[in-house]
């Protein structure tokens, strides 16, 4: 597809995006019924109380579940978890890229009680959840089959495991992440849309820079993460998947190192905020802008103030450090600890020098021959609220 996305002519970068890069439905069922087989046959087994709120965002069926359980035997914990089903923080967000088969379930649990203790007790309760899936399968041989992975790390952060069943036409990949729910009290219940308790920012950028563990904890702030970007618009994302698809044949051809995806997602919202904000633009001018921001990277520096500014005092100062870091700072708008384009300034310099050649191709010209003309956008000190 290397070679299609390239001689793609940029009027013509909308129906490439269709055809090939938008998610079809049975891949968004089969994620769906794969949830709900681990659930639906959990629930004897633990002989749960379940109490469901369920949120609908867009385009998918309920994915975003809250579920109480009572468990007994080796997995009698009580859980409050939350499951955002996305590819690599993608689906959640609406921007999951066509013909891949894995998901991400983010685990909160109430046993985890503070940052200390999702770093130190994440294992243990992988390997409760491992334990628990190996039982559901035992206890319940129903054609349901996990292939669970093994991890070389005593603490890992992540359980992967493949699950295969006769109502699903493939197996689904799945990484199951546990996370402590810093979120739950001080911003759920207060306002959905606003910003979290500052004391919540507090106690990270504390706990971060006390051990040197900066952007270590972003899996707790998974829900402001999909919150930034699951309301932008449908074109927006459109532009996003073709930012992702560019990325992947860069590290088919490249390998690594390579930036982080998540930190193009976001530049490519970035570009859009400050180059245009319209529902409707050039697909081409927006891809074309994201590539230039790319090739200057060394004067990027990114933040957004959506979810954590300036007013608190001990969270300014913070990010002002921050900011004053080597270029190029592009901070997550839900983790003013996490510097998602920091690092690695050779894995940028790799990137760019693709991104330079690119420039040249089809997909940048107009139908006379000329060069598309990018949005005008800024490098440095830009402040968005968000949208």
């Amino acid at each position: 597809m290397a070679q299609k996305l390239s001689s793609t002519p940029a009027r013509e970068l909308d129906k490439f995006i269709e055809d090939n890069l938008l998610p079809d439905t049975r891949f968004r069922i089969e994620v769906k019924e794969a949830i709900d087989i681990i659930w639906l046959t959990s629930i004897p087994l633990c002989m749960c109380r379940l109490s469901l709120s369920i949120q609908c965002p867009g385009w998918w069926p309920p994915r975003l579940l809250r579920v109480c359980l009572d468990c007994w035997a080796r997995f009698c914990l009580s859980l409050v978890i939350l499951i955002v089903v996305f590819q690599g923080g993608s689906s959640g967000k609406g921007t999951a890229l066509k013909g891949r088969s894995d998901a991400d379930l983010v685990v909160f649990l109430t046993k985890l009680t503070s940052f200390e203790d999702q770093l130190n007790r994440r294992g243990e309760f992988i390997q409760e959840i491992k334990e628990q899936l190996y039982e559901l399968q035992r206890k319940r041989p129903t054609g349901v089959r996990f292939e669970i992975q093994s991890s070389p790390w005593p603490n890992p952060r992540v359980l992967s495991f493949k699950l295969s069943s006769p109502q699903l036409q493939q197996e689904v990949e799945f990484d199951v992440l546990p996370a402590y729910d810093v979120l739950v009290r001080h911003y759920r219940k207060s306002c959905i849309y606003g910003k979290p308790d500052p004391e919540i920012y507090r106690r990270l950028i504390r706990e971060c820079t006390y051990k040197n563990l900066e952007g270590e904890f972003s899996t707790c702030f998974t829900e402001l993460q999909r919150n930034f970007l699951k309301h932008r618009p449908t074109k927006l994302k459109s532009l996003i998947r073709l930012v992702k698809h560019w990325y992947q044949l860069c590290k088919e051809k490249l390998g690594k190192p390579l930036p982080a995806q998540y930190a193009l997602e976001l530049l490519t919202v970035y570009a859009w905020e400050c180059g245009s904000g319209a529902l409707e633009f050039k697909t081409a001018q927006g891809f074309q802008t994201v590539l230039e921001l790319v090739i200057n990277y060394r004067e990027l520096q990114i933040y957004w103030t959506e979810y954590y500014d300036f007013e608190d005092q001990y969270i300014s100062n913070y990010l002002h450090r921050q900011l004053r870091r080597a270029r190029p700072v592009i901070l997550d708008p839900a983790d003013p600890t996490g510097n998602v384009a920091g690092g690695n300034p050779e894995a940028w310099r790799r990137l760019a020098g693709e991104a330079l050649a690119w420039l040249d191709y089809p997909c940048f010209r107009n139908w006379d021959g000329s060069r598309v003309r990018s949005w005008e956008v800024p490098c440095v000190f830009f402040v968005s609220g968000g949208g």
